[in-house]
């Protein structure tokens, strides 16, 4: 083969006819025949004409070199070129192609299986028998040598492990080796026990040759928490110059789908072998991470999977009705959030977006009635190992929840009403807890002795009420009690979650039960006595390329071996599961190092990068084809006959422009629809399929904007129609719901938008527009349905509107609440049982919050229906006394509204004598 640098030709002689080109040059050109030119006076006759067929009398500089070079490329690919001949002595005696096949291997295998090709392809045209041997998948004994096409038939199966080599496995394979023989060492760079003493065996038995790649060896230690961040390290096997290292956080989104969730740049400082940077998350974006990598390196020693340790429990809490006003005390979740901030992260939210959340635990406080759609996906999330933990209150003691049956979400069922101090299944005096039994979870917890129970929801008696018991007053009657439920458990506390009922909350007991419960603490990783005699079976397992997978049917650990983690055969990287907690097993651990491998100086180390024999023929042959076509369509086009092709081009590019592009038009109806809500105060009324009872709603709303604009500080906007099935609700303060006989039910989500709109500050005024003839409605066919449309949502307790109700005086002094009709009952939220006028106070302190629900029959929209003029549309009453009932009608209206927006602010002290002076007093 004669060579010019890294160019080689098998057939060299051909290329002397490269010293034919000039004649050839010559031939071409002679082709056509030069034309004699002959002068003719007669040819002045032929200026100005044209001639559609045009022969050009002489072959283009350019159409000569197209030719010279399609011939030229035919030439030389005939010649045989190849680049970068091997010019090497052929090898004799047996080879071994030795393997690290670690994980530090894995970021680059595909390149080093194609180096162990090559060997395994030189090998044979040598006539060598081979043996191919990974360190972590060592033989039995010896050495199998073979035929080199036998071991490359086999390459695919060959994989890295995401472990290191067994030093004891390896000594003892280094002392059964026997013979000469030259080795080939692929190494993956890293240093790890034995390797030296293998070395020094190998040398012996021959000729010794390295392969190893020259990109870094990455690694990262477990991640801590420490501080409210997350601490991360990362490693490098030969410290160098300074370079920086991205750090990704993976895990789901709430859609369930696994991507990156955060990145973090680390910077490895000249001659640092470790860097260490913190990662700042949210909770509940922290809790979804699965696992940390080095961003761009695919190896098991990169990634570190996550479990219990780093994370805290994420517990949801939701309250039946609002936090009162400036009454912090008497919140249902403060104590519960003085006792879970310091170790839990806490979450709130609608019930829909927790459960996608997925958080540990969701606590209920005093939340009485579900959605079925938030029921079915509450019991799902159960089912699945959640643990739902409830707690009494008013709204449970008063509703219809596990009375006739038990409820899937309740661990009992329980009596009609409650019982208290003084009540009618009056104790006599606050009872006491009795001590917990062994088979409670807070067996071993001391009582207080000043812990004292003073109302409380009562348990049916049932053949399994004593077992679901685990906690217990004096007298028997269970005070807290559990089911399980699928995988999950539902825990009922019995009492409230402040001090309305107990001095449960104010005790260190009751931080304590949540602690036992496993709420508000998750266990931090067991030492290896807290391990002995239990099991672990393998979740997840990480292969060499960082890439987690399923653990199959892995059998299970003992805790002593997994105290003592080492990855390796019998016990691969992965998530390993026990009873009540999980525990990650990484290639790195805590306190590993790692280093990069030196070998002696006569061993000659050779990169990956290594170039391999290229036979040019082909793509030279395949080049002079080409330009042969070139050369026939350019003497097509000099002829003429592509005539009209340009224009045929043109159209073609026009076509292509004209092809449909694929575009998606949002929609802006959401958008406007929550821009013009939220912009302005808007009244809002539920759709109800008859389309005159919705014309004669959004007329009345509109009547009562324009009294709210003419004579108080609110301004509201165009009255805007509610489709409860495909519109948000949370835009709009107030909701005005005439109720018709046959108004079709609303779906699952819709009730589980107006559960959510209800205990989030909305309030809903139902009418069924029936003067209330039977109190309720209960006789008319609107009224009818209105218990069958109010039966799915959380209703507190309600009462009809008393005389010192906040609804009296919000802007107004009223006592009658007439729309249309003039009926005087109108229902709202019950008063709580404490609520007491205090002496010299003319209104007692009612309804803190505001009241979710109005219901009456009164036909308001009808009394505040105007036209486009801002004429009444519709009569009220007769003459004077009919114009003035259609007044209250407003003022009530406006009342309503001020209540909606402002709240309980005419209960405060500070407006006390000025109503006192208004009223006389």
């Amino acid at each position: 083969m004669w060579t010019i640098g890294s160019l080689g030709f098998a057939a060299p002689a051909l290329l002397w006819a490269l010293l034919a080109l000039p004649a050839l040059w010559l031939i071409l050109r002679a082709v056509p025949p030069a034309p004699i030119r002959r002068r003719f006076p007669g040819v002045a006759l032929l200026l100005g004409l044209t001639d559609d067929e045009t022969q050009t009398d002489k072959t283009p500089w350019w159409l000569l070199l197209l030719r010279m070079l399609a011939v030229a490329a035919l030439i030389v690919g005939f010649a045989g070129p190849v680049l970068n001949p091997q010019d090497r002595q052929p090898g004799t005696g047996p080879l071994l192609v030795f393997i690290d096949a670690t994980w530090a291997d894995a970021r680059d295998w595909p390149r080093r299986m194609d180096r162990v090709a090559a060997l395994l392809d030189e090998a044979g045209r040598d006539g060598r028998p081979v043996a191919v041997v990974q360190a972590t998948d060592l033989p039995e004994a010896g050495l199998p040598f073979q035929a080199a096409e036998a071991w490359a038939s086999r390459l695919a199966g060959f994989k890295p492990a995401p472990w290191l080599p067994d030093p004891q496995a390896l000594g003892h394979w280094a002392e059964g080796l026997e013979g000469g023989f030259d080795t080939f060492w692929m190494s993956g760079g890293l240093d790890y026990a034995g390797r030296h003493d293998l070395l020094s065996t190998l040398m012996a038995s021959g000729e010794v040759r390295v392969f190893e790649s020259p990109r870094p060896v990455l690694a990262l230690r477990p991640a801590a928490f420490e501080d409210g961040a997350i601490r991360l390290t990362a490693l490098r096997a030969r410290a160098a110059e300074a370079s920086e290292v991205t750090l990704t956080a993976t895990g789901r989104d709430p859609a369930g789908v696994e991507r990156v969730l955060a990145r973090v740049p680390a910077t490895f400082e000249p001659g640092a072998a470790e860097v260490e940077t913190e990662l700042v998350l949210p909770p509940e974006l922290r809790n979804r991470i699965s696992r940390f990598g080095v961003e761009g390196v695919r190896s098991a020693g990169a990634v570190t999977l996550t479990d219990d340790s780093l994370k805290r429990r994420e517990v949801a809490l939701i309250a039946g009705r609002d936090d009162r006003e400036g009454l912090q005390l008497l919140s249902p979740l403060f104590y519960l959030q003085k006792a879970l901030e310091p170790t839990a992260d806490l979450i709130d939210g609608t019930l829909s977006d927790i459960i996608l959340a997925s958080p540990d635990v969701i606590v209920l406080a005093d939340v009485a009635t579900l959605s079925s759609a938030e029921a079915g996906a509450l019991q799902a999330w159960v089912e699945e190992g959640g643990l739902l933990v409830r707690f009494a209150g008013p709204r449970l003691a008063a509703s219809d929840v596990s009375r006739d049956a038990e409820d899937p979400l309740m661990p009992v069922r329980l009596r009609a009403g409650g019982r208290t101090v003084g009540g009618a299944m009056s104790w006599g005096e606050p009872k006491e807890l009795r001590p917990f039994a062994e088979t409670s979870p807070f067996f071993g917890l001391e009582v207080p002795p000043d812990v004292r129970v003073n109302a409380q929801v009562m348990a049916q008696p049932d053949p399994q009420l004593a077992e679901r018991a685990i906690a217990a007053l004096t007298d028997g009657t269970p005070l807290v009690t559990r089911k399980n439920l699928g995988e999950g458990q539902v825990v009922l506390f019995h009492v409230t979650a402040n001090a309305e009922w107990s001095t449960l909350p104010l005790s260190g007991l009751f931080v304590q039960m949540l602690e036992r419960l496993a709420v508000s603490t998750r266990p931090a990783r067991p030492e290896a006595a807290e391990l002995a005699g239990t099991t672990w079976v393998a979740e997840t397992v990480l292969d060499a390329f960082g890439e987690v997978g399923d653990a199959g049917t892995l059998p299970g650990v003992p805790g002593e071996t997994l105290a003592d983690a080492r990855p390796g055969p019998d016990l691969p990287p992965g998530l390993y599961a026990g009873e009540d907690r999980r525990l990650a097993l990484n290639v790195i651990g805590p306190e590993t190092a790692i280093a990069a491998t030196a070998w002696p100086a006569r061993i000659p180390v050779e990169g990956l990068a290594v170039a391999r024999e290229t036979l040019l023929k082909g793509w030279l042959l395949a080049a002079a084809l080409a330009l042969l076509a070139a050369d026939i369509l350019a003497s097509l086009w000099l002829s003429g006959r592509l005539r009209g092709q340009r224009s045929g081009a043109a159209a073609a590019v026009v076509l292509a422009l004209m092809l449909p592009v694929d575009s998606h038009a949002q929609g802006l109806s959401d958008d406007a629809l929550a821009l013009k809500a939220t912009s302005e105060v808007v009244l809002a009324h539920v759709m109800t399929g008859d389309a005159r009872v919705d014309d004669v709603a959004r007329a009345g709303l509109r009547g009562l904007s324009d009294k709210l604009n003419q004579r108080t500080s609110i301004e509201p906007a165009e009255p805007i129609a509610v489709n409860l099935e495909t519109d948000e609700l949370s835009f709009f303060p107030f909701l005005y719901w005439p109720v018709t006989g046959n108004q079709p039910l609303p779906s699952p989500e819709a009730y589980a938008r107006l559960n959510r709109y209800l205990r989030t500050g909305g309030m809903i005024l139902f009418d069924t527009r029936d003067a209330d003839v039977a109190r309720f409605g209960g006789g008319s066919p609107e009224g009818r349905r209105l218990q069958q449309l109010a039966r799915p949502l959380d209703v507190p307790p309600l009462e009809p509107v008393p005389g010192d109700h906040v609804l009296t005086r919000t802007f107004y002094l009223l006592q009658d609440f007439p729309g249309r009709h003039a009926s005087r009952d109108v229902w709202v939220e019950a008063a709580p049982p404490d609520a007491e006028q205090a002496e010299g106070m003319p209104f007692r302190d009612l309804n803190d919050g505001v009241t979710p629900v109005v219901i009456g029959g009164n036909d308001w929209a009808a009394a505040w229906a105007v036209d486009a003029q801002g004429g009444a549309l519709f009569p009220v009453g007769r003459g004077y006394a009919g114009e003035r009932q259609r007044e209250i009608a407003f003022r009530f209206g406006i009342n309503l509204v001020m209540h909606v927006l402002t709240g309980n602010y005419k209960s405060d002290q500070v407006h006390v004598p000025a109503l006192l002076d208004r009223l006389g007093q």
